[in-house]
């Protein structure tokens, strides 16, 4: 296999599983990343995580020794935020997501609602003070006609130990219960973060190389943009066997894309 640092020109890399975990970097990714700056690729991150900003997910890096702009930084909460700045201000909506989020759309101009007769817009991302109060408060605003959206859709967010419950299992437990089908959603492998990237390339496409560390979101994605990928195994657990899509590459962690 050739050095990857030499065959391009810029690296595309997923967040949570693939450079940290939690608040703990995967070791060897800062200094991949570092290699990589020095050589002067350039580099994106691109994650589905609704949890913290923009500037605090580029601060984390920096903090860790990793000197990235803000602009390097591309999340599905900001594609989502976007959106609902431009196309549902001053609408009502729940959200089933942390604060960060819940704050960041009220000040996009929504006004957040409890209320499941008065929602018009249901947000869903990820949230871990999840319950069954808040399920129900979404599907009531569903069956009563309630926009159905949705920040990312991944089924599970890598930690520490293991995976904790995302947006996707919501999603699906919503769906089911309700009959109602998720209208669109703004992360990994949507065609608005497909836009978003394609705006912040400096090269052509085929000079780039994604890596992360789910199939169903990173590769199907990078797939759909004719990108060469790289499948690491320091997130979620993959069943590659049962995929219909498949990573040009495959390897332990990020520490092993500079040999």
């Amino acid at each position: 296999m050739s050095l990857f640092s030499e065959k391009y020109k810029g690296f595309i890399f997923d967040m949570d599983g693939t450079i940290w975990l939690e608040d703990k970097m995967i070791e060897g990714a800062v200094s991949t990343l570092n290699y990589l700056i020095e050589k002067e690729k350039h580099l994106l991150f691109v994650t589905n995580k609704t949890t913290q900003t923009q500037d605090e997910y580029a601060q984390f890096l920096k903090s860790n020794g990793v000197n990235v702009s803000n602009s390097q930084i591309l999340t599905a909460a900001n594609n989502c935020l976007k959106f609902l700045k431009n196309e549902r201000k001053n609408k009502k909506f729940y959200a089933i997501a942390e604060d960060t989020f819940i704050n960041q759309i009220i000040d996009a101009g929504l006004i957040f609602c409890e209320n499941p007769k008065d929602i018009e817009v249901l947000i869903i991302s990820l949230d871990r003070n999840y319950s069954q109060e808040k399920f129900e408060i979404a599907k009531k605003a569903l069956i009563n006609g309630a926009e159905f959206l949705a920040a990312n859709i991944d089924s599970t967010c890598p930690v520490i130990n293991g995976e904790i419950v995302d947006a996707g299992k919501i999603i699906s437990d919503l769906e089911l219960e309700t009959n109602k089908k998720l209208s669109q959603h703004f992360g990994k492998p949507s065609g608005y973060m497909i836009s978003t990237i394609k705006e912040n390339l400096i090269y052509e496409l085929k000079d780039y190389l994604l890596i992360g560390d789910r199939l169903e979101t990173d590769i199907l994605m990078g797939n759909e943009m004719g990108l060469d990928t790289v499948l690491v195994e320091s997130g979620v657990l993959n069943l590659i066997k049962n995929s219909t899509f498949l990573s040009t590459y495959n390897v332990l962690s990020i520490r092993n894309i500079l040999y």
